[in-house]
C-alpha cells in the first residue's frame, strides 16, 4: 500500500482480487475510487477507458473494443450502463475519411459506426483522445494540482523540468478527434513517457492494468502537488495576500442567509433558479484577497470548469458587514451589477458568435463572489448549483497553483465561447429532458413529517421542487427526511425543527432555506392540530393552543415569508390548508371551526395585501383525511364519533357516504390538489378556495 499526502489511495486489493478477470469491472472500480476524491476529478469530469478482446457476435472472431465513459456520465458513480462500447480498430479506420479540424463535428456521428454492444451509452467527444493511445487502461483526469501547471503561462516549461521529460505536452485545443491524433503523435515522439500533460485542460495517464494506471495517475498529481505546495509563498504572498478579514462563521450565514433570497431573483430574471451557498476557506482565502479584481475577471481555464460556471463571476462591491435588512436599497445597490454583467455576457456573445452560433442563454451569472462572506452559486438544481460551486472551487485551486509557480492563464474568450456555445453541447442540452413543472421551485410545508404534509411535500418534490421539510415531532422529521432521501437525492430536500408557534424557529426554518437554496417559492402552512369538544367542556387551553397553532401560526409564518418573496421579486405562493369545517357549523366543535373559519379570512386578507407583489394565497378545504393524520390524535376521533353517534371504526366509512361522491379522502388527494395551484396553470388566481371533500353541499362556497 502506498501513502499520499495530496490524494487519497483507495485501491481494496481484496475488492479488486474478486475482480480479477473482468478488465470492464475493473474499469468501473478503478474509476469509482478515482472520482470519490474530488482532488482528482470532479462530478462529471474525467474519463476512464479499457480496452479488452471480445467475440464479435456476428463473426464469432476475436475482436478489439474499448469501453470508457459515456457522454454525461461521472466516473465516481460510473456503472457498465454509463459505458460505451467500440470496436476499436473501425473507431481507428475513422482516421481515413476525417476532413480535418474544420469538420471536427461529423465525426461525432460516425462514432456510431463503431458501436461494439449496441445497448451501451452513447460514445463522448472525448473517444478517440483514448482510441488513438495503444494502452489497455487510460485515465483522463482534471486534478486541480495537474491544470495549475497546465494553465500557468510557461506550464509546458515546468512540466518538462518537473518530469524530466517523463510527461508529455500537448497544446491547448478543444477536445476532438484531431486531439486525439495530436496525442497519438506526442507519443509516437516521446515513446517512453507514462503521461501527457493538456495545456489549460488537464492529464492523460495510462497503464497495462487497471492498478497501474491507478497508481501511475496518483504519482503524477501526487508530484504535482508536492510542487506547487513547496513554491507557496516563494514568490510573494498567496494571490498577493490578504486585503480584507472574513466575517465570523455565524456572522458570514447570517449575511449569507439575507442576501441569497435577492441575489436569487436578480440571478431568476429567465427562469426560476436554486441557490448554493459555501463559505469553504479555500474560496475565502481568494474572495478576500488583493489579487480577486484582477483573477476573477479571467475566468477558468479547464473547459469542464467553465462549461459549470460562465465565462467570470460576479463580485459584489458590498461591505462584508453591511446592513442588509433594507430589502429596497439592497436591490437598489445590486441591479447596476447585475445589468453590467448582463451587458458585458451580451457583448462576449455578439463579439464572439458564428453564422450558425446558438441563440443566446440566459444573461445571468452563476457564481457571485462577497468577499469576507462566501460564494453564492446558482443553476437550474440544487445538483447543478453545487456542483459549479466545487468547479469554482477547482478553479481558485488552480489559480492559486499556477500562480504560485508562474502566472495564470485564463482560456482565451473566444475558445471559450467556442465551448460553451459548441453545436454539439447545444445538442446535448436539447436532448436533456423537459423542466418538471416545479423544476427551480423551492417549497416549504409545515408539519410535513408526516400525514397531509408530508405527501404534499413528496408531490412536490415529484414535481420537481426542493423540499424544506419540518416539523415540530424530531423523530418522526428523521423518519421522513430518510424517505425523501432515499427517493428523491440528498441534493433535493433539508430538515429543520419547526414550531409555527415559535418566531425564532420560522425565522430559522427560513434562513436554512436561504443558505441551501437560495430562498423560498412556496409556502403551505399545513401545520395543524384538532380538539372536538362540547362548548360546556372546551377550556380556555384548549381554545389557546387551537388558537395558536392554526390561526397565530399560519399568521406568523406568513408574516416571516413575506418579505423574502417580495425581495425575490418572482412572485410565490401560500397555500393555506384550512378545512370544511371553516364553512360548515356542526356539534363539539366551536375552537377547531371558528380557528379554521379565522384560516380562512385571514387568506383571503393576504391575498388582497400580497396580491400587488405577485404573491398568490389560496386554501385548500379537506375533509375527513384520516390515513397517517396527526389531526385524529389526541381524542378527536373519539369526540368526531360521539357526535355523529358511530363508532371509532366506522368514521371513514361514515364520512365517505355522507359526500356526493361517496370517497374516503386521502393525503395525496390534497396533495393534488396543492399541486394544482402551483403548477403553473393558475398564476393569474388568487384567493380562491377549492374543496377536496368528496362533495359536501354545505360546505360549497357559494
Amino acid at each position: 500500500m502506498k501513502t499520499y499526502k495530496h490524494v487519497n489511495y483507495l485501491w481494496d486489493d481484496q475488492k479488486a482480487k474478486s475482480l480479477e478477470g473482468d478488465e470492464v469491472a475493473l474499469l468501473l472500480y478503478r474509476s469509482n475510487i478515482l472520482g470519490a476524491d474530488l482532488r482528482i476529478t470532479n462530478y462529471g469530469g474525467g474519463n476512464t477507458s479499457c480496452k479488452v478482446w471480445e467475440k464479435d457476435p456476428l463473426t464469432d472472431e476475436d475482436v478489439e473494443v474499448m469501453w470508457i465513459k459515456g457522454s454525461g456520465g461521472d466516473i465516481g458513480t460510473l456503472k457498465k450502463s454509463g459505458l460505451a462500447a467500440l470496436y476499436l480498430q473501425r473507431l481507428r479506420h475513422l482516421a481515413n475519411v476525417y476532413r480535418g479540424i474544420d469538420y471536427e463535428d461529423e465525426m461525432v456521428e460516425l462514432f456510431n459506426h463503431c458501436i461494439f454492444d449496441l445497448s451501451s451509452k452513447a460514445p463522448s467527444i472525448d473517444t478517440p483522445l483514448h482510441g488513438f493511445l495503444p494502452f489497455k487502461h487510460i485515465d483522463h483526469l482534471h486534478p486541480d494540482a495537474a491544470i495549475a501547471i497546465a494553465a500557468a503561462e510557461d506550464g509546458k516549461k515546468i512540466t518538462e523540468e518537473l518530469f524530466h521529460g517523463a510527461i508529455g505536452w500537448v497544446d491547448w485545443q478543444r477536445p476532438g478527434f484531431d486531439l486525439g491524433l495530436q496525442l497519438q503523435a506526442c507519443l509516437h515522439a516521446n515513446p517512453d513517457i507514462r503521461g501527457i500533460m493538456l495545456g489549460s485542460h488537464g492529464l492523460f495517464t495510462w497503464g497495462d492494468t487497471a492498478y497501474d494506471c491507478y497508481i501511475n495517475s496518483l504519482d503524477i498529481i501526487e508530484t504535482c502537488a508536492t510542487y506547487l505546495e513547496q513554491n507557496y509563498g516563494q514568490r510573494g504572498p498567496v494571490f498577493g495576500g490578504q486585503k480584507i478579514e472574513s466575517l465570523q462563521k455565524e456572522d458570514r450565514n447570517a449575511q449569507a442567509s439575507k442576501l441569497a433570497p435577492i441575489l436569487r431573483g436578480f440571478c431568476s430574471s429567465e427562469r426560476h433558479m436554486i441557490g448554493h451557498f459555501t463559505d469553504d476557506e479555500r474560496v475565502l482565502e481568494f474572495i478576500n484577497s488583493h489579487d480577486l479584481e484582477r483573477l476573477a475577471p479571467l475566468g477558468t481555464s479547464c473547459p469542464d470548469h467553465f462549461l459549470r460556471t460562465k465565462i467570470q463571476p460576479l463580485v459584489l462591491h458590498l461591505d462584508k458587514s453591511e446592513n442588509l435588512d433594507d430589502v429596497e436599497e439592497l436591490k437598489t445597490k445590486l441591479e447596476p451589477l447585475f445589468e453590467d454583467y448582463r451587458l458585458m455576457y451580451e457583448e462576449y456573445y455578439e463579439n464572439c458568435k458564428h453564422d450558425n452560433s446558438p441563440l443566446i442563454r440566459d444573461k445571468n451569472p452563476v457564481i457571485v463572489l462577497y468577499p469576507g462572506v462566501g460564494l453564492f452559486s446558482f443553476a437550474k438544481d440544487k445538483q447543478t448549483a453545487r456542483v459549479a460551486a466545487e468547479f469554482y472551487t477547482n478553479a481558485i485551486n488552480v489559480m492559486k497553483g499556477a500562480e504560485a509557480v508562474s502566472a495564470y492563464t485564463a482560456l482565451p474568450r473566444q475558445e471559450a465561447f467556442d465551448i460553451e456555445y459548441w453545436l454539439l453541447e447545444e445538442a446535448k442540452l436539447q436532448r436533456m429532458p423537459r423542466p418538471k413543472a416545479l423544476s427551480g421551485k423551492i417549497a416549504l410545508v409545515t408539519g410535513s413529517g408526516g400525514g397531509i404534509g408530508k405527501a404534499i411535500a413528496k408531490k412536490m418534490a415529484q414535481e420537481g421542487a426542493v423540499i424544506v421539510l419540518n416539523d415540530i415531532n424530531a423523530e418522526r422529521l428523521v423518519a421522513c427526511e430518510q424517505d425523501f432521501v432515499s427517493e428523491f437525492g440528498r441534493d433535493a430536500v433539508i430538515t429543520t425543527i419547526l414550531d409555527v408557534t415559535n418566531e425564532a424557529q420560522i425565522k430559522q426554518a427560513l434562513n436554512d432555506a436561504a443558505l441551501a437554496f437560495g430562498g423560498v417559492d412556496i409556502i403551505v402552512n399545513n401545520a395543524g392540530l384538532s380538539i372536538s369538544k362540547t362548548i360546556e367542556d372546551h377550556t380556555q387551553k384548549d381554545w389557546d393552543l387551537l388558537y395558536n397553532v392554526l390561526v397565530k401560526g399560519q399568521f406568523l409564518v406568513t408574516q416571516a415569508v413575506a418579505p423574502i418573496l417580495k425581495g425575490q421579486n418572482i412572485g410565490g405562493d401560500i397555500l393555506n390548508i384550512v378545512s370544511k369545517n371553516a364553512l360548515v357549523s356542526g356539534p363539539n366543535n366551536a375552537a377547531y371551526g371558528s380557528a379554521k373559519g379565522a384560516q380562512l379570512h385571514l387568506s383571503r386578507l393576504c391575498a388582497a395585501e400580497l396580491g400587488p407583489s405577485k404573491i398568490r394565497v389560496n386554501v385548500v378545504n379537506p375533509d375527513a383525511v384520516i390515513s397517517d393524520s396527526n389531526i385524529w390524535a389526541g381524542g378527536w376521533a373519539e369526540g368526531r364519533a360521539l357526535a355523529y353517534g358511530v363508532s371509532v371504526e366506522e368514521l371513514p366509512a361514515y364520512y365517505a357516504k355522507r359526500t356526493l361522491l361517496n370517497e374516503i379522502i386521502l393525503p395525496e388527494d390534497i396533495a393534488n390538489a396543492c399541486f394544482v395551484y402551483v403548477s403553473g396553470l393558475l398564476n393569474k388566481s388568487t384567493g380562491n378556495v377549492l374543496n377536496v371533500d368528496g362533495g359536501v353541499a354545505m360546505a360549497f362556497v357559494r
